[in-house]
């Protein structure tokens, strides 16, 4: 049995042939999708974040809204970008949308990919620290958020408060309790994952991940996840941990998908760079009438090895599409491996 959900970057664009047009369709579109996904029962709606680009960018409103609009589908982010984040403010956010959400957030969150902007974060107020580059602070605001949502006191209260203070120092509020057990880390790296299980959080794997050993995604991420597994115990956590991997899957069932879909192309893997020394994996996109499609999926190790599978959408095709492109999935793959 897995999870599954989508996930969406939420791109907009007003050019002929996108049903997504402007922010405002892209957010209110993004509420629709979690609906009819809810309905089709579907376990998860997950939301990429980027700044500086006419995509997704500040999570938590979104959230908010989703969590008042369903009642039992997983809401979260894959991932959020914490070089952008003030983890104080962002604990407060968290805390209020997980609420609302009535304990449902999954939040993702990771140091992030290449961003439209050179340093993007310094516009935000932030810069690494001396001895720091960029990944390091964000492993810093990540470690300072955590600390925060133990919802531990640690400010010194006003001794001539405006309202009553509970005895002792304070923490920050609303504080949403159990948040803490439902925070991802986007790791891209065997040596990310494992920091990422020290630190007790779940693990995401995305459908790129560092190039570390030449072979294809699906057996270095089985082999990452493995590696998480054995530092999760190693730490001691009394939990089980969750993992997800995203995957690009659309299972051919019309005439619509094929004219999308069926014409192949990405059928491999395909080597990148995310800057001049990083070099990169990124997953293969799975497209195939759904006998094939489970044969396909049958091999691939890392799904194997996942407990959540989060189904990366073309969300410019609109709420329509993207419901039967879910429900295929739902309805003619996962329950073929197993799945349902």
């Amino acid at each position: 049995m897995k999870k599954i959900g989508f996930l969406s970057f939420g791109h907009w664009s007003a050019t002929p042939y996108s049903q997504v047009r402007s922010a405002s369709d892209a957010l209110i579109q993004s509420i629709e999708l979690a609906e009819a996904a809810e309905e089709l029962g579907a376990d998860g709606a997950y939301y990429r974040v980027h700044h500086f680009a006419r995509q997704l960018a500040s999570p938590f409103p979104l959230l908010a809204a989703v969590g008042a609009r369903t009642k039992t589908i997983e809401i979260g982010t894959a991932v959020i970008d914490m070089r952008y984040e003030n983890p104080f403010y962002m604990a407060e956010d968290a805390g209020a949308a997980d609420l609302i959400t009535t304990g449902r957030l999954q939040l993702g969150i990771s140091r992030g990919s290449p961003e439209q902007v050179i340093d993007g974060y310094r516009y935000f107020g932030y810069q690494p620290g001396e001895g720091e580059d960029d990944a390091a602070m964000a492993r810093r605001h990540t470690e300072v958020f955590l600390q925060l949502l133990e919802g531990n006191g640690f400010a010194q209260p006003n001794p001539r408060p405006m309202f009553q203070n509970p005895p002792g120092l304070l923490r920050l509020e609303p504080y949403s309790e159990g948040l803490r057990e439902r925070i991802w880390w986007g790791s891209a790296s065997n040596a990310t994952s494992k920091w990422t299980a020290e630190l007790g959080m779940n693990l995401m794997s995305s459908t790129l991940k560092f190039d570390e050993s030449g072979q294809p995604l699906h057996v270095q991420q089985a082999e990452q996840i493995q590696v998480y597994r054995d530092a999760w115990k190693a730490a001691g956590h009394e939990r089980e941990p969750r993992v997800s991997v995203s995957r690009s899957i659309f299972a051919i069932t019309s005439d619509q998908d094929r004219a999308f879909f069926g014409h192949g192309g990405e059928e491999q893997d395909s080597i990148g760079y995310l800057d001049e020394n990083t070099r990169a994996i990124f997953g293969r996109t799975y497209a195939a009438e759904p006998e094939q499609l489970v044969k396909q999926l049958k091999e691939d190790t890392a799904i194997e090895a996942a407990d959540t599978l989060l189904l990366t959408v073309p969300n410019q095709l609109g709420v329509q599409y993207n419901a039967h492109a879910i429900e295929s999935i739902l309805r003619y793959v996962a329950p073929e491996l197993g799945w349902r």
